[in-house]
């Protein structure tokens, strides 16, 4: 087996004993955040190491002159082009920029749009959609601070992006739905929005952040979390003084946390604001077909009525809107993938 599928499981395996291990509480994020990206790349290797012992094997076997000589030597070519595809498969992990991208995981951020209070209670639903989505796929989601949560890992569905932002970096827009509202007696339709913002986790190496032009604040949190986080002044507000930006995290108990999840919010909002400039010097190209799946962008319309979603960028339309509003998305992200690549390419 090659040296470096070799250290690449043997690392994997050392992450996934570290994560088990009560003393490195303060690092599970870090290191969840390092096997979540290892993942795919081990599956791989894996089976690359699999394959090749059955090649060893069926080699040894092929040198007899009875049947099963003649079985192992009809295999040795279909293994040997398979172990051949999956390095290819490696390669392109490891080369592909955009595929690291989007193994990361995804700051998913919901807020209620047009629609006063019922915009509250469509915002709240799509929120528990893909928490439904997560919880069924395998996925990971951790609440950092109201309506803002950190999905990770990768989904059990194998013909799904392997990676929580390439999964969900489509979902961005605004969500339309058109419903009568529980607190509607007259039985009348209305129509409500909430928009979902989704960001990739960015690598601290990619977006550079200059301490001179941070301003921290610090102040008592309230709401959940204990006596500490109450009269503690454990709750983080950043201000990157050049955009302006402004993230708050008041959600963990220790204050060394939320400075780690304001950073990670003003990393991804940096990556955000350097993502548009770049898309506005591109011609017509890639994204265009499917919009740039800003917060503006009406994306996708859920009719009550009609048990119909539609998504507007792609013009396909689903008829099961009950099981999609409790978590069955696989079909709705696999054609909507489908579509967007065959669009884009």
């Amino acid at each position: 087996m090659p040296t470096d599928l070799r250290a690449l499981i043997a690392k994997y395996d050392s992450l996934v004993e570290e994560s088990g291990d009560p003393n490195n509480q303060s690092r599970l994020a870090e290191i969840g955040e390092a096997i979540s990206e290892l993942d795919p790349k081990v599956v791989i290797a894996k089976q690359i190491v699999s394959l090749e012992d059955q090649l060893k094997d069926n080699r040894e076997l092929s040198q007899g002159n009875d049947e099963l000589a003649n079985l192992a030597r009809a295999e040795i070519y279909d293994l040997e082009s398979q172990i051949a595809s999956l390095h290819a498969e490696l390669a392109s992990l490891e080369t592909s920029p955009d595929s690291e991208q989007d193994r990361r995981p995804a700051i998913v951020e919901f807020r209620a749009g047009a629609g006063g209070d019922e915009a509250k209670i469509w915002s709240a639903d799509l929120e528990r959609m893909y928490k439904r989505f997560a919880e069924i796929q395998g996925l990971k989601y951790e609440l950092l601070e109201e309506g803002t949560y950190l999905f990770s890992g990768h989904p059990s569905d194998p013909t799904l992006p392997q990676g929580a932002y390439g999964l969900l970096k489509w979902e961005s827009g605004v969500h339309r739905v058109q419903r009568v509202p529980a607190t509607e007696s007259q039985g009348r339709i209305h129509t409500s929005t909430a928009s979902v913002a989704v960001l990739p986790k960015v690598d601290p190496q990619k977006i550079t952040v200059r301490d001179e032009d941070l301003e921290w604040q610090f102040f008592r949190a309230g709401g959940h979390g204990g006596q500490n986080v109450n009269k503690v002044s454990t709750a983080v507000r950043l201000i990157h003084k050049p955009t302006g930006i402004t993230t708050v995290s008041s959600q963990e108990r220790y204050q060394q946390r939320n400075r780690e999840i304001c950073l990670d919010f003003l990393r991804s909002k940096l990556w955000e604001i350097q993502e548009e400039e770049r898309i506005a010097k591109l011609e017509a190209t890639r994204r265009s077909a499917v919009g740039r799946g800003s917060r503006a962008e009406k994306i996708r319309t859920y009719n009550y009525p009609q048990n119909r979603v539609t998504d507007h960028r792609v013009g396909l339309s689903w008829h099961n809107l009950e099981s999609i509003l409790e978590g069955d998305l696989t079909d709705l992200l696999f054609s909507l993938n489908q579509e967007i690549n065959k669009d884009t390419t």
